[in-house]
């Protein structure tokens, strides 16, 4: 009976490395485009934003707006906010199959309306993989203490 648990061990190492290679492979994936995603905003780059969000995308902003794609790509392309400096900072990513969820802190800070402002938001973003591709389709944040 040892002598298979042992056996069954050994063979059972290598595909849980492999899982955990996978694992680890998606979850970077996930962290650099969720620095990806902050860079794009930075820039007001909506084609870049196009490629990292689902079409589908709900957002609701720290303020309880509720968007779709298209307002959140609008909100992002205003003309009255400058972002300065955009950051995310522990960041903890859960896979469930083809389903990422993200845990973190976004800092921003910039002017809107000429006005200077500055935000700590906690955040929750939720992944999906469609054919080989990670792209956001839930986003929600909430403020929090500087």
């Amino acid at each position: 009976m040892w002598k298979l648990f042992t056996v069954l061990l050994v063979l059972a190492s290598p595909l849980s490395a492999q899982s955990r290679t996978a694992l680890d492979a998606d979850r970077n994936r996930i962290l650099s485009l969720e620095n990806a995603w902050n860079q794009a905003v930075h820039a007001q780059d909506t084609t870049a934003l196009k490629m990292l969000l689902g079409a589908e995308l709900v957002y609701v902003d720290f303020d309880g707006r509720l968007m779709d794609n298209a307002a959140y790509l609008a909100s992002v392309r205003s003309e009255a906010k400058h972002p300065e400096r955009i950051v995310s900072e522990s960041m903890d990513v859960h896979l469930y199959g083809a389903v990422a969820v993200v845990n973190g802190v976004y800092r921003e800070t910039g002017t809107r309306s000429g006005k200077p402002y500055a935000l700590r938001e906690r955040f929750t973003d939720t992944w999906l993989r469609q054919n080989d591709r990670w792209v956001c389709v839930a986003s929600q944040s909430t403020l929090a203490s500087q």
